[in-house]
């Protein structure tokens, strides 16, 4: 997960509200639904230490929430009366919406509620053309259709051909080659355009193939295809399915460069921490590359200590004295590495997808590779 989007964030010190809203079975207009959450999350804050400004802050950025609800959710980050972030969520937050008063914003929960979500495009082909659709855990929405050179219905083989025939032959494969060039030359300017995580292909075999063999080289490991072969409308459980195997097949990529880095290098050096003491050390020294956190991981809850430069962290409040800092603060180990890795223009990776026992998680949950 890029993270650079939360740089607001950590602009001016705390302490936060932190409040993510469900809105997942909200209505559009649905007044009764938004006011009750309002004042439950003002509530909680208010019990925790919140300021009235910035509960008053939240209370109508929440109520705000009743002209548009949104498919999953949103996420409100407020400070000194202010809203300063309102990401939409991609997954409804698991049990229900939540408030956090604390030194830091809570921006642990966002790598598993918005963090992994392969926008994916989805390729209708048959031999009139081609239809795009955009699909993400946002919803759907019609991203481009072209019209090709018809594909033939039916293409000769066997020996014996007469010279008639391989003239028919040689026009089949110069349409299908031209229809399918241009269909991989569109969606390859669509997925650049929408940024696309995945392109999948829908249709006979023989134009999948075509358009598949015609993508730029740089798009081949963003391919998939789904083998229903009248171009019908991808179900969507069959898009959920494929784009949660684009997300577990990155993390184990990203699992695989952790275990590789765990064993140090020619010249002692490690490539990889886990465990607080060694990430809050590669954090202060800005050598976080991309953290790895798994949400049900021990070490996430630990109490680290923080000072007002994002650099400053420490396990013990002893440390920042001697580093010089005059005030502190306790914090979560992970929403404290979050600030460092987005100061430090490092990304994060939910390990979600994985048990914690599974081979290459790091201890407790929390790891990062590094920079050597």
């Amino acid at each position: 997960m890029d993270l650079a989007f939360l740089h607001p964030l950590y602009e001016h010190p705390g302490p936060w509200a932190s409040v993510y809203v469900d809105t997942s079975r909200w209505t559009e207009g649905s007044a009764h639904e938004a006011r009750p959450t309002a004042r439950a999350m003002v509530r909680e804050l208010s019990r925790q230490g919140a300021d009235a400004a910035t509960c008053r802050a939240v209370e109508a950025a929440v109520e705000d929430l009743r002209h548009f609800p949104d498919p999953h959710g949103r996420a409100l980050f407020a400070r000194d009366g202010n809203v300063v972030l309102d990401p939409l969520l991609a997954h409804p937050p698991p049990g229900g919406s939540r408030a956090v008063w604390a030194s830091l914003p809570r921006v642990g929960p966002l790598l598993d509620l918005m963090g992994e979500d392969p926008v994916a495009i989805v390729a209708y082909i048959d031999r009139r053309g081609a239809d795009f659709e955009l699909r993400s855990a946002l919803g759907r929405q019609k991203a481009a259709a072209m019209v090709g050179q018809q594909w033939p219905v039916h293409r000769t083989s066997g020996a014996g051909w007469d010279e008639a025939e391989r003239h028919f032959q040689l026009r089949v494969e110069n349409v299908l080659e031209h229809s399918a060039a241009e269909i991989a030359d569109a969606l390859s300017v669509c997925q650049e355009e929408a940024q696309a995580d995945l392109l999948i292909l829908i249709g006979d075999e023989p134009e999948r193939r075509a358009v598949r063999d015609r993508l730029p080289r740089r798009l081949h490991h963003r391919v998939e295809e789904a083998s229903h072969g009248d171009a019908s409308r991808l179900p969507d459980e069959e898009v959920e399915r494929i784009r949660a195997g684009h997300v577990r097949r990155r993390v184990e990529a990203a699992l695989d460069r952790f275990r590789a880095a765990r064993v140090p290098d020619a010249e002692g050096r490690l490539g990889a921490a886990e465990g607080v003491p060694a990430l809050v050390e590669a954090a202060r020294e800005q050598r976080l590359e991309q953290l790895l956190i798994h949400p049900d991981g021990p070490e996430s809850h630990c109490v680290v200590w923080i000072g007002e430069d994002p650099g400053q962290t420490a396990v013990h409040r002893t440390e920042l004295k001697i580093l010089g800092e005059q005030r502190s603060w306790p914090a979560r180990a992970d929403d404290a590495l979050l600030r460092s890795a987005v100061t430090g223009d490092a990304t994060a990776l939910s390990l979600a997808p994985m048990a914690l026992d599974d081979e290459g998680v790091p201890a407790g949950g929390l790891g990062a590779l590094l920079r050597r």
